[in-house]
């Protein structure tokens, strides 16, 4: 199964299929041809891969790992990174291959945009959360103390190989968090989505193999289609934040203590409940999207304790905001976004505490 992936930026595919790990070598005789290889792996998944554990007869490809974790998602990563690929000889006609979760593709995608000034790059997510949303669009970045993501640049991949064989690696926590990623796929632009996700609960916990096929692939093409109208950021694309205003804060500040997935579920319910407040959404919205989270097995109240005003000061640094005003992208019901003045809209600090009271 191939989705592709085309704006003005590039025009790339996305492989969904069982195995393709293991098949490596063809994507790279495919779109890397006569290239040297280098590949960027998160540590821990790279044991994996090199223990055949994520497919048969893995590459032989000279790797640089990295520790696992948004904790190295950093800028002094990025230069290690940089620093390992000169010292190692490699130069303009090289390829790069980011194998592991959205960290690895974020940090080996803004190391192929840089390097040589760009690079061709191949991504092989291996978390449920990388390969729903990540892994496609072409954003790459790295974090700093002021926020999540505010250095990077857009530097589409020339494919990417997405495994779903490779989820059964993922610990349950893991796996569960990529769930909220599909949810909020179907929260912004596909009803009948979302309803079948609530219909499909149990086999996609159960890790059905045809059920996360289905799940990936309907991902991959809402994201691609959303990208595909607007590659930079500067329109709708802005609806692929639902929920990530809340959850780039929680993050933050809780110094990347709570995970992803779990993070954007929470931001979910929270900006769900932002939208009812404000009368952009009708009642029962948030109800809706907490049921079939909690049924997924993700959070909706946060179990750790934080401060709310570190949240909103956390907020402060959302790429998002204009003329210091923090600014979401909110739903007005299942399978549709607000887009009256634009896609994303001021909220002032009174409506903002309240939703948050909903979570912490």
């Amino acid at each position: 199964m191939v989705v592709t992936v085309a704006h003005t930026l590039g025009t790339y595919p996305v492989y969904i299929e069982p195995g393709s790990v293991g098949r490596l070598e063809t994507y790279l005789r495919r779109h890397l041809e006569s290239r040297r290889i280098a590949m960027i792996a998160d540590a821990s998944v790279y044991q994996l891969y090199r223990g055949g554990r994520l497919g048969s007869a893995p590459t032989p490809i000279d790797a640089i790992t990295f520790p696992a974790g948004e904790r190295s998602k950093t800028r002094e990563s990025w230069t290690a990174l940089t620093d390992a690929l000169l010292e190692r000889g490699y130069g303009r006609d090289c390829g790069i291959v980011a194998l592991g979760g959205g960290v690895a593709g974020d940090l080996a995608g803004f190391v192929a945009a840089t390097f040589m000034r760009g690079v061709p790059y191949i991504q092989v997510p291996t978390t449920l959360l990388a390969m729903l949303d990540a892994s496609v669009g072409g954003k790459t970045a790295v974090d700093t103390p002021q926020g999540k993501n505010l250095v990077g640049a857009f530097h589409p991949p020339v494919a990417v190989v997405a495994d779903p064989l490779t989820l059964r690696t993922l610990p349950e926590r893991e796996f569960r968090g990529g769930l909220a990623e599909a949810v909020k796929h179907g929260v912004i632009a596909d009803r009948s989505y979302f309803d079948w996700i609530e219909q499909s609960a149990d086999a996609l916990l159960g890790r059905d193999e045809a059920a996360l096929e289905r799940l990936v692939r309907r991902s991959v093409e809402i994201k691609a289609e959303v990208v595909g109208q607007d590659e930079r950021e500067s329109g709708r694309r802005a609806i692929l934040n639902a929920g990530h205003t809340v959850a780039h804060a929680l993050e933050r500040a809780l110094d990347f203590g709570i995970p992803h997935g779990e993070a954007v579920a929470l931001g979910l319910v929270a900006e769900s409940a932002l939208a009812e407040d404000l009368g952009v959404a009708q009642a029962g919205l948030q109800h809706r999207v907490q049921r079939l989270l909690e049924r997924l097995g993700l959070p909706s109240r946060l179990s750790q304790p934080v401060a709310l005003t570190q949240v909103i000061a956390a907020m402060s640094g959302d790429k998002k905001n204009r003329e210091n005003r923090i600014r979401f992208a909110l739903p007005s019901g299942l399978g549709s976004m607000a887009s009256d003045g634009g896609w994303t809209r001021n909220v002032d600090e009174p409506a903002i505490r309240s939703a948050l009271a909903r979570i912490l």
